[in-house]
Parts: structure tokens; C-alpha cells; sequence
């Protein structure tokens, strides 16, 4: 009888500890195999673009360094196209997305988001030749006007959103949408703003002007699969952490306050 009831209890322990090592998190995985593997689309200024050398940098980057070295682990970055970014995560190829990714309620369906790192929102790059004909995000919702997007982006979706009435086009890469309307076939683009603004800064787009002020609100943040609250848990613990003790605001000011990066970017 003792046998008995002893060796059923050795199998309930040793199917907790299967159930236990299946659901694991994606961060107890990453500090197992010793190294942090994260999506990301490495074209989005200044969050994560790729430099000169080849490497990807950014300010996420950064916070992902620093999220790493809190874990005792090695940051491997994983560059996908931006719409692959979601399966590539279903699909275990990494263990969160890292892409200045906007919390969405759709997007909310699929994963779980962390807390925002930080909030952005929607800006217009124009052609010169609308100086003083555009001052607004509803001046350019009429069937005469081209404008680029970035495909899969929070972007293309305020362009359908807001300009249900103007020819929409779709890109893989924001320089691609920017170029369109430098050389006269967009009439706008429309993108977040932190890139917007980097992007005006650069001498083959001096003769753009912006609608500097953002006509959405997105919270951008981190992105694991359903279900994984420990790792959730413990990324917004570790962006409390870094908010508190100054290493955000050294990282912030970094990209968002001092440009002297940009010269070498790719």
C-alpha cells in the first residue's frame, strides 16, 4: 500500500516538473541557454538601425543591452521583415519582439505587451510643394493625394484610419517612403515621429516640411507570447528599475538629445 501510494506521488512530482519545464518563460529559457534572442525589423530611427559596420544600434538596442546584462546573458538580435516579427515569436525563433512595436488592441489578442518604454505617435513628412496648402492631418484626406506608409506599421493603419479617401501606397522600409516623396511620386509620409524627425535632419531631404505635431498616441513596448506573465513580470520590474536609478534618461538623451550618431549610420 505504502509502494503503492509512494509511487503515484513520484509520478505527480515528476509531471509537475514536466508541466513546470514546458511552460517555462521565455526569459528563464534565455537564461538557460545563456543568451537573450530578440526580433527585431533593424530600420526604425532611432530605435533600432543598422550602423556602418553592420551592426544594429539603437536606443531599444540599448535598453535590450542593459536587459540582458541584468539577466547574466547574451543579447542575440534577430533581424526579420517587420511583418514577420509576430509568427517569428509564435514560432519560437525568439524569445520577444523588440521593434518599437505600438500596443495595439489587436495586436493585444495575440501577445502579451510589457509596460511602455516609451510613447510616440504619428507625424507627416510633405512635399514642398504643399507649403501652405497642408496644415493639417485632414487636409490631405481628398482622392488628389499619393501617400506613403510602411507596411504592417501603426503608420499604415493612421493612413487608412484618417485618409480613407487618398491613394494609399505601401513600403518595406521608411527610407523607401521617404525617397517617394522627396522625388515628387508621394505627396506624404507618414510615420512615427522620432524617425520623422531624424529623417528631416538629413541633408537629401532638406526640402521637406513636417506636421510636427503628432495626430496619434502609441505606447511602444515589448512583446512576448500570451500567457508568459513571469517574463512580463520581470521586464516591467527591470524598466522601473532603470527609470529609477538614471540609466534610462543616460540612454534617452543618448539618441533623442544628442545627434552626433547619426553620422554613422548606414
Amino acid at each position: 500500500m505504502i509502494n503503492r501510494y509512494y509511487s503515484a506521488w513520484l509520478i505527480g512530482v515528476a509531471a509537475l516538473a514536466c508541466v513546470g519545464w514546458v511552460n517555462a518563460g521565455a526569459l528563464e529559457d534565455a537564461v538557460r541557454r545563456g543568451v537573450l534572442k530578440v526580433g527585431t525589423t533593424p530600420t526604425y530611427v532611432p530605435f533600432e538601425m543598422t550602423d556602418k559596420q553592420g551592426r544594429i544600434v539603437g536606443f531599444e538596442v540599448d535598453l535590450l543591452q542593459a536587459m540582458s546584462q541584468a539577466l547574466g546573458v547574451e543579447l542575440e538580435l534577430v533581424a526579420v521583415p517587420y511583418t514577420e516579427l509576430l509568427p517569428g515569436l509564435m514560432a519560437k525563433k525568439f524569445d520577444l519582439i523588440g521593434s518599437g512595436m505600438t500596443v495595439t488592441q489587436e495586436r493585444n489578442l495575440k501577445l502579451n505587451f510589457s509596460d511602455s518604454f516609451i510613447v510616440v505617435g504619428q507625424t507627416v513628412l510633405l512635399h514642398p510643394s504643399l507649403a501652405g496648402k497642408v496644415s493639417s492631418i485632414e487636409d490631405l484626406d481628398e482622392a488628389g493625394y499619393r501617400i506613403a506608409a510602411i507596411e504592417g506599421t501603426t503608420g499604415e493603419a493612421a493612413a487608412q484610419r484618417f485618409l480613407g479617401a487618398a491613394r494609399l501606397r505601401s513600403f518595406a522600409t521608411p527610407e523607401e517612403g521617404v525617397r517617394e516623396v522627396v522625388e515628387g511620386r508621394a505627396d506624404a509620409f507618414i510615420h512615427d515621429a522620432p524617425y520623422n524627425l531624424i529623417a528631416m535632419a538629413r541633408p537629401e531631404n532638406h526640402t521637406l516640411f513636417a506636421l510636427e505635431q503628432p495626430f496619434t498616441f502609441e505606447p511602444l513596448a515589448f512583446g512576448l507570447k500570451k500567457g508568459d506573465y513571469d517574463s512580463l513580470n520581470w521586464i516591467n520590474h527591470f524598466l522601473n528599475q532603470i527609470a529609477q536609478d538614471g540609466t534610462y534618461d543616460q540612454l534617452h538623451d543618448k539618441w533623442f538629445k544628442d545627434t552626433t550618431w547619426v553620422g554613422e549610420m548606414d
